[in-house]
């Protein structure tokens, strides 16, 4: 008989409901239960719905995140000399800020080995951009992985399939019963996977807006200081920016309309959010891994980096080391690129009031930049590419956005639902804050 056998999950579950703080043993029983299947599916559900009413205590919830950190593997890179880093984002439309930071960070001596995932609704997956630079590969095993941080200082891939398995299973249940959003269970789902990655500093990227997971400020705030409270609890050292997403953080929308915007930033040619967002969550990592001293400081010498060319010689270093065409970040039109364009127009004369950035993300969705179901095939040349922002003026016929549309894009249902996503007003908007909160 297992050691996990001689816990009845019946009085697991029921110690939750009734309000009872979990032991670490019980929280083991539990984890260790839902990877090896000796926990039913609706063990494992009443649970998540008990926690879900009655919370966790930060105890509980750091006991939860690694177990499920150590429910798989577990890397170790200690054998790379140096800080080594990594950035979360909650999950955004526009928000290729992993592309711009990595590579920047990098050069700043800082090792980025980054693990990141796929697209999956409105929100864009890092992965997903990243293949639609030809020969691209984020299949990368650990090995491999960690030699090109070690010779280059930077990479990007995907999540192992034994990377914090537990996971993989709360998740799709949570997805079922209603539990998605309960505080505990969404901080131990990302904090897991950040844990288990071996990572020494990690700055997390919490959207809020009507494009986030969390859409309201206070919500936003809460998770992140719940994250950031239970990862320093873990021995690293977190911090979190709370940024908006009441708009598209980047103007493009859609995977190899990304990474162009991105390489657009790494070659000095384009400001804006998404580069203020990307330097801001790099000056971040740099602070806290002691390479300067501010915020402020990071913020120059990653500038530094920009204007050097630096930065974006060291992502083509890195799509090269990947298999992919480093070319791209010289000559952007080796990128895939759509059939045909529509421009929305305005209307009539106004103000751009706000934008349902969620709706912006399933337009792009329509047109086959994203995905609904995992097992989704989407088209790496279409998407957005927005021309206005928020509180910007418009004429009648000015051009708000330009839809990059393919064969298989649903191009009247995409272009009806952004137009219905674009608010004008006849007075004056005030733009958004780009950075609402930092949670040290």
């Amino acid at each position: 008989m297992s050691e996990n056998a001689r816990i009845n999950p019946c009085d697991i579950i029921r110690k939750k409901r009734f309000g009872g703080e979990l032991s670490e043993k019980e929280i083991h029983a539990f984890v260790q239960g839902v990877v090896d299947g000796s926990f039913a599916d609706y063990q494992i559900s009443a649970l998540l719905m008990a926690i879900c009413i009655q919370g966790m205590t930060d105890r509980e919830t750091l006991a939860l995140t690694l177990e499920m950190a150590r429910s798989g593997d577990m890397l170790d890179l200690s054998g790379i000399p140096g800080v080594k880093a990594d950035k979360h984002s909650t999950g955004g439309v526009g928000d290729t800020t992993s592309l711009i930071l990595v590579p920047l960070v990098a050069c700043c001596g800082v090792k980025m080995a980054k693990m990141s995932g796929r697209g999956l609704g409105f929100t864009g997956g890092t992965l997903d951009k990243l293949e639609s630079i030809p020969g691209m590969r984020v299949d990368l095993s650990i090995e491999a992985f960690e030699a090109q941080v070690n010779r280059i200082g930077c990479a990007i891939i995907g999540q192992t399939a034994e990377l914090a398995p537990a996971d993989k299973v709360l998740y799709a249940l949570r997805d079922v019963t209603a539990t998605v959003d309960c505080l505990p269970l969404v901080v131990s789902s990302i904090l897991s996977k950040k844990m288990a990655a071996g990572c020494d500093v990690v700055v997390l990227d919490v959207k809020t807006g009507s494009g986030a997971i969390m859409d309201t400020p206070e919500k936003s705030r809460l998770l992140a200081e719940t994250m950031v409270r239970i990862g320093n609890l873990s021995g690293k050292r977190f911090s979190a920016l709370i940024t908006d997403m009441d708009q598209p953080l980047g103007n493009y929308i859609g995977n190899a309309l990304e990474v162009e915007e991105a390489i657009d930033v790494l070659a000095g040619r384009t400001r804006g959010a998404l580069r203020d967002v990307s330097l801001q969550l790099g000056a971040h990592i740099l602070r806290n891994a002691g390479v300067v001293e501010s915020v402020e400081a990071g913020v120059c010498l990653l500038e530094e980096k920009i204007d050097s060319g630096e930065g974006l010689r060291r992502f083509a270093q890195m799509i090269e080391a990947q298999g992919g065409d480093p070319l791209v970040t010289q000559d952007t039109s080796r990128l895939p690129k759509a059939k045909a364009k529509i421009e929305l127009k305005a209307g009539s004369n106004g103000y751009l009031a706000a934008i349902r950035t969620a709706d912006v993300g399933n337009a792009a969705k329509l047109l086959g930049a994203g995905r609904e179901r995992k097992t989704d095939e989407i088209d790496p040349s279409v998407g957005i590419v927005m021309h206005k922002r928020v509180g910007d003026q418009v004429s009648r016929g000015d051009v708000l956005a330009t839809l990059h549309v393919g064969e298989r894009s649903d191009k009247i249902g995409a272009y009806n639902l952004l137009q219905s996503a674009l608010l004008l007003s006849d007075t004056p908007v005030k733009a958004p804050a780009l950075v609402h909160a930092v949670v040290e």
